[in-house]
């Protein structure tokens, strides 16, 4: 596989540290970009700097005001390590003081975990000639390893499928061989958590991520919604619900496979509950990320494990307490109702959505009436409007045009694009501050599926690939496409097992079961 990227350390900003007292003179002093560079040329051999971020003085406005205690809290957490405030850091305060500006631990941990949702595109076989179409590429011990992803400090506990057997036909991957290695089944993600004891003292914590593939096209599945609102059934009340083809990707099983023999939702609910018993009395967290599709995953699966009460431990009665569940969103559609919304915050369920303004994906479902509309609750309540969604959570809304270097495009997939958003919030500080990168992220990476960069910067289109197309030559000096190791299924009984107990642990604390859990009551 080859992964080797662009280097661009010659388009970066140089970001000098700044002092409390210059953050508090200005918050946008260290982010200006200066406009009038200019790119690599023949006639501009060595630029000498491109970027470059101009001190207070060379400002010609001054920072907008901003509440003393605002800048106070700003700069305490800036000058703490992850590890001591990664509680706020993962939404506990709803990112409050955190976005605006941008604080340093945030940016490079939605960056890390938007990284995590990419890996679900950078391994996923959407190759319809392959017999192996649908599949996860690596094999789940190797999979940071051949994503250059082994410093992350994770390792991949479980991968997630669903039955492709519903009416999602755009979204779905499907070979078109007739030998294939599953005729029911897509890889969906996975779930993982850090090993790398490093990593845990960084963090703080033990983190368990939960990553959903979205779609391989763009547009193509929003046609397969059907904008129909269904009971959720993961509680008694009715009136909280989704999407019904969110709602149907995460529940439906396909009984003769043995990759979905399990629903994606049975899976999510045995792994998170085995993982929470095998660490049990250490400090965890559980994180869930996705992009597009996944997103609403990502969303579902949250609201999902809050509601069987998961992450709750403890006696249930004195020494109760709640594993904090985020999930970052990247470009994800609406999921349900105003109510479904209403029960996520009541929950506790912390949501951090990034959108880009000019996508159109995160404006759908709910066009008709939405969280923007004064009587929302007032139509769910007392019309049961059928088609009215709410966004749940904190949106950071973003700008494409706000970067100096994407060009413009009709092109909707590239405002879209998840490894642009990752490039926009890298260099994003604050409403009224110029962009410039924070992280030195390298801008190649947004041409990895779309063509997006400016010409100028010579980063070819849609550039990631496997080596030779994944073909290798054998020993008679052949070319062949190589079969792959036995792709992994987890064992029946031990996923039934642990579902058995989710059931217990839920049923303890709750005398009644919706029809959808007593589906886990019959396992």
């Amino acid at each position: 596989m080859a992964t080797g990227l662009l280097s661009f350390s010659n388009l970066k900003c140089s970001l000098q540290p700044l002092s409390a007292e210059s953050l508090l003179m200005s918050r946008s002093s260290c982010t200006h970009f200066n406009r009038t560079h200019k790119p690599f040329s023949p006639n501009n051999p060595k630029p000498s700097l491109l970027l470059r971020c101009s001190s207070v003085s060379n400002l010609s406005t001054p920072a907008p005001p901003v509440d003393d205690q605002e800048t106070l809290v700003f700069n305490e957490l800036e000058n703490k390590p992850l590890r001591d405030i990664w509680r706020k850091i993962q939404g506990c305060n709803n990112w409050e003081g955190l976005l605006d500006p941008m604080n340093s631990h945030l940016r490079k941990e939605i960056i890390r975990y938007g990284d995590f949702a990419q890996a679900c595109y950078d391994s996923f076989d959407f190759d319809p000639h392959s017999k192996y179409c649908g599949t996860c590429k690596y094999q789940g011990a190797h999979f940071f390893e051949k994503l250059d992803m082994a410093d992350r400090g994770y390792q991949i506990s479980r991968y997630l499928y669903a039955t492709s057997n519903i009416n999602l036909p755009n979204f779905f991957q499907k070979s078109r061989l007739t030998s294939i290695w599953s005729t029911h089944a897509n890889w969906m993600g996975y779930i993982a958590v850090t090993t790398d004891e490093e990593e845990v003292k960084r963090l703080g914590r033990r983190d368990i991520v939960i990553a959903w593939r979205g779609t391989v096209t763009y547009l193509e599945w929003i046609y397969d919604l059907k904008d129909i609102l269904t009971p959720a059934n993961f509680t008694e009340d009715q009136s909280i619900k989704i999407e019904l083809g969110f709602y149907d990707l995460y529940t439906k099983k396909e009984e003769n496979c043995k990759y979905c023999s399990f629903s994606a939702r049975e899976q999510v609910l045995a792994e998170v509950k085995r993982l929470i018993e095998y660490y049990d009395g250490e400090e965890i967290s559980i994180t869930i990320t996705g992009h597009s599709l996944g997103a609403a995953l990502a969303i579902v699966s949250a609201y999902d494990i809050a509601e069987l009460e998961l992450n709750t431990m403890g006696d249930g009665e004195y020494s109760t307490t709640k594993i904090p569940i985020t999930v970052y969103s990247f470009a994800g559609p609406r999921v349900g109702n105003r109510k479904f919304k209403d029960r996520c915050d009541e929950l506790g369920v912390k949501v951090l959505r990034v959108i880009n303004v000019h996508d159109k994906v995160p404006t759908v479902p709910g066009i008709i009436a939405n969280e923007k509309l004064q009587f929302q609750k007032y139509l769910e309540d007392t019309t049961s409007f059928p088609w009215s969604y709410a966004h749940v959570g904190v949106e950071l809304a973003l700008d494409h045009t706000h970067s100096p270097y994407l060009k413009s495009t009709k092109d909707f997939g590239c405002a879209h694009n998840l490894e642009a958003l990752l490039h926009l919030i890298d260099g994003f500080h604050g409403k009224e501050r110029d962009f410039c990168s924070a992280t030195q992220r390298d801008i190649a990476l947004v041409n990895k599926s779309c063509d997006f960069l400016k010409s100028e910067y010579g980063v070819p289109a849609h550039w990631r690939q496997d080596e030779n197309k994944g073909m290798v030559r054998n020993s008679e000096g052949k070319w062949v496409l190589p079969e792959r190791p036995r792709i992994e299924a987890h064992h029946p009984e031990d996923t039934a097992h642990h579902l058995r107990r989710v059931l217990k642990n839920f049923t303890t604390n709750n005398n009644n079961i919706t029809d959808s859990n007593s589906q886990l009551e019959a396992i």
